[in-house]
């Protein structure tokens, strides 16, 4: 059963679903709180009784975009699974969602790129969660046996460069028709036999590729 809202709650999900209006009918950029308080049918003054600033408006639209992307990674984090696993669903089920929103409304998706775009600082902090829920896949991958001739940073670092184009949005923009489940899950198979391991690993032993999970 969903927490009940308080009154400034509620009418920060109001105003974040006029944000979301706006950028489909305009486009992400130079969304300003003027504009968004007239969408709304309030003053400037009242608007800023649920977003202190336009900083706090867009932290709060960034929340509820990556919200769904959470929640996949804390779920892959808590399952009980091989690293090899983990780390295909971290970044598959991500890219599925991530595909799905951009198929379902491409005009949608490009305008909050170009939010996004303008206003990176604002998505660093999911850039950087991201990378910590990562490197506890890598640790468990090294107490596994893998990677183990490489730094937690390091191994983080060339398994993003490494997967890059299934975590960036704009690829979708562009090879979209290129980019699968399967061939992700080819990638991450060549991160645990390339990237080193402690114990010798028979390649092609006909290990089934691993499905997503639901």
């Amino acid at each position: 059963m969903a927490r009940p809202q308080t009154d400034i709650e509620a009418g920060r999900e109001e105003l974040l679903d006029v944000v979301e209006e706006l950028v489909r009918k305009r486009g992400g950029v130079d969304l300003s709180m003027t504009e968004l308080a007239a969408a709304a049918g309030m003053s400037p003054s009242n608007l800023y009784r649920f977003f202190e600033n336009k900083e706090a408006l867009l932290e709060a639209a960034a929340g509820r975009w990556f919200a769904p992307k959470i929640a996949i990674m804390e779920e892959v984090i808590a399952a009980d699974m091989p690293s090899r696993e983990k780390m295909y669903q971290f970044f598959a089920r991500r890219f599925v969602l991530m595909r799905d929103q951009y198929r379902a409304d491409p005009d949608m998706f490009k305008s909050y790129l170009e939010l996004g775009d303008q206003h990176f600082e604002v998505l660093r902090g999911y850039v950087d969660l991201g990378d910590h829920y990562l490197s506890e896949i890598v640790v468990q991958a090294m107490d596994e046996g893998y990677l183990v001739d490489l730094s937690i940073d390091d191994a983080v670092s060339l398994i993003n460069q490494m997967v890059q184009v299934y975590c960036n949005p704009e690829a979708l923009l562009y090879i979209d028709h290129k980019l699968s489940e399967d061939k992700l899950g080819r990638i991450v198979d060549t991160i645990f036999i390339g990237l080193g391991r402690s114990f010798h690993h028979k390649a092609g032993s006909g290990q089934p590729h691993i499905k997503i999970v639901p």
